[in-house]
């Protein structure tokens, strides 16, 4: 990997080497991705090295259970590994299983997976399937951040965070894991930058203009949102910006302008402008059709959540006439994909501009037995606990941090028949289980889908009945 530092396999399993320096075979793969091994009975996290392997590694950071280490040296290799395809795997922050071979990613994960149901949630006898692989294992994603970053006075990047840093973005060639067109808008945009010598932000003085480039494309419409997020103040010569990126990327249907002049780096708007186009880019799920905005959530990979949202209906399977309460609601894909399955569906979700999406996107699926309002999850459960308002069917879709403890306690006092918990967290979901399982619910099987192969991400649904 870097500078040599033996040549040949070790014949123990580890040999302490020096004081910080320690050769140390790898044994598993954390929840969070690291590589794992033991020295004298003590766990140690490394930074990189597949399980079966050997490296030597350098310990940066000691603690009472458990010790860091940075690798320095593979000396025996896993026969898993593979060549890394993208140029920057050694130094970018996103695909790091993109060295190992994709059925022991999908491995790992579902050992992961049951891992966590068992550790943190005290369950045990929980089936976990094999993880629906992804079809597509590169080229997947149908939205992607780009960071401006200065290097000097003259200098900037445009690309994405270097491995472990937040404060350091490296200039992007190309990513595996967004079209060819769209990495021929992150060079457009860099060389009109460039050419225009504009200005960049500096996160350490909080000067300058270019902030974030963030572009969303479908896969089943074929249409491309760019999204220039800057400080506040006019894009100069915006027009021939969009006269070039039309003209070499005709799949550009709209362009959109957030200015943001919050020191927060967070590519957000506090003021948003239409520049070309309706300001928004259209997607199918399931036959059904989803107006995207540039603030909207939607499921980074299309083509998967298809997989994901059919192996959750498959565990619900509603009735007719249920009445389903649609939790963590965003957009409303989930409730609107449901809707002629039940009776009534009712969503909840926090961001009046989701609520408002969710709203035209049941308009425009002739989809009429729904309600989305706004409102925290945890004070609409709270409130129709209290007035004993009842739903047959709760759908939860909740972010990495699971279910509010409080939200979870509603939701038990609440007492649907059956509860669809969707995560893009086995932790928490796994936290959660365990209590609902403590409150006399009855575990499905749990189905992991893989929607973000060469990363440790992994999606789950399960399904909670009475």
């Amino acid at each position: 990997m870097r500078s040599v530092l033996f040549s040949s396999p070790p014949n123990n399993r580890y040999e302490v080497l020096s004081n910080k320096i320690v050769q140390v075979e790898i044994t598993d793969l954390a929840f969070d991705g690291k590589a794992v091994g033991h020295i004298d009975g003590k766990v140690i996290f490394l930074d990189a090295g597949l399980p079966g392997e050997t490296v030597v590694a350098e310990i940066v950071r000691s603690k009472p259970r458990y010790n860091q280490a940075t690798v320095r040296e593979i000396v025996r290799r896993s026969d898993a590994r593979q060549p890394a395809v993208c140029p920057h795997f050694d130094q970018c922050g996103g695909c790091a299983w993109q060295d190992l071979a994709y059925e022991q990613q999908l491995f790992f994960k579902k050992k992961q997976v049951t891992a966590c149901i068992e550790r943190i949630g005290g369950l045990e006898s929980v089936n976990v399937t094999d993880v629906i692989p992804c079809k597509e294992t590169f080229r997947y994603r149908n939205k992607m951040e780009f960071s401006f970053h200065v290097v000097s006075e003259k200098e900037f990047h445009l690309g994405l965070h270097r491995r472990g840093r937040y404060d350091e973005i490296f200039d992007l060639e190309t990513c595996y894991l967004q079209s060819e067109s769209a990495n021929k808008i992150v060079h457009i945009v860099r060389d009109f930058v460039r050419q225009k010598k504009i200005s960049v932000y500096d996160i350490i003085s909080h000067q300058g203009f270019m902030r974030f480039l963030v572009i969303r494309e479908t896969r089943q419409t074929g249409q491309i949102m760019v999204c220039l997020v800057t400080n506040f103040g006019d894009l100069p010569q915006v027009d021939v910006l969009i006269d070039t990126l039309v003209k070499e990327v005709p799949a550009i249907t709209t362009v959109v302008h957030w200015q943001n002049g919050k020191k927060s780096n967070v590519a957000m708007a506090e003021k948003e402008t239409v520049l070309y186009g309706p300001g928004h880019i259209e997607e199918v799920l399931l036959d059904r059709r989803f107006r995207i905005a540039a603030a909207s959530f939607f499921q980074t990979n299309s083509r998967q959540a298809e997989v994901l949202y059919s192996a959750a209906f498959e565990l619900l399977q509603p009735s007719a006439d249920d009445r389903l309460l649609d939790l963590y609601c965003g957009t409303g894909s989930i409730g609107i994909l449901l809707a002629p399955r039940v009776g009534e569906v009712v969503g909840v979700e926090l961001v009046p501009e989701a609520v408002n999406a969710a709203k035209e996107n049941a308009r425009l699926n002739g989809v009429k037995n729904t309600e989305f309002i706004e409102a925290n999850a945890t004070d609409f459960l709270k409130s129709v606990t209290q007035t004993g308002e009842h739903y047959d069917v709760v759908v939860v879709d909740p972010p990495r941090a699971g279910l509010h403890p409080k939200a979870l306690k509603h939701l038990i006092e609440l007492n649907p028949e059956k509860l669809l918990y969707i995560s893009c967290n086995p932790a928490t979901f796994a936290r959660d289980a365990g209590l609902l399982a403590a409150a006399g619910y009855t575990m499905s099987d749990v189905k992991p889908v893989d929607m973000f192969p060469h990363t440790k991400h992994i999606e789950l649904s399960c399904l909670f009945s009475h």
